[in-house]
């Protein structure tokens, strides 16, 4: 039993994580130069002052395209992922155990829900 505990213990002792490189220094000499590592925030800086085309995206632009990835839909009672919506109360919800809790809400909680997800029409 006694081994068993020396044995976890040399084992967490030799788990090194790689992150974690003890020798790493962020001043490295490449061709006899000092190297230094730069911050995100001076690498867009340097970016802006670059000359770009006029319609280049780059990290610091904030008109980016749209995505063609159709937007994720959460669940309006649990916040799951949602696969189902409802087609009497349009509430999303993701599995059977919430379609009957749907089901079974009074007209006044899901025109709360509704309006909290923001896509209460009274109209329609």
């Amino acid at each position: 039993m006694a081994n068993n505990t020396l044995e976890e213990v040399s084992h967490k002792e030799e788990k090194k994580y790689v992150f974690k490189d003890p020798t790493f220094d962020s001043t490295k000499t490449v061709n006899g130069k000092k190297k230094l590592w730069r911050s995100l925030k001076q690498i867009t800086a340097q970016e802006r002052n670059l000359p770009w085309p006029e319609n280049t995206i780059y990290y610091s632009s904030i008109s980016a395209p749209p995505s063609f990835k159709p937007s994720k839909k959460y669940s309006d009672i649990s916040g799951l992922i949602a696969k189902y919506k409802d087609p009497q109360t349009s509430l999303y919800y993701a599995g059977h155990e919430e379609f009957s809790t749907v089901r079974n809400l009074p007209s006044d909680i899901i025109t709360g829900y509704l309006t909290l997800r923001g896509s209460y029409n009274p109209i329609g």
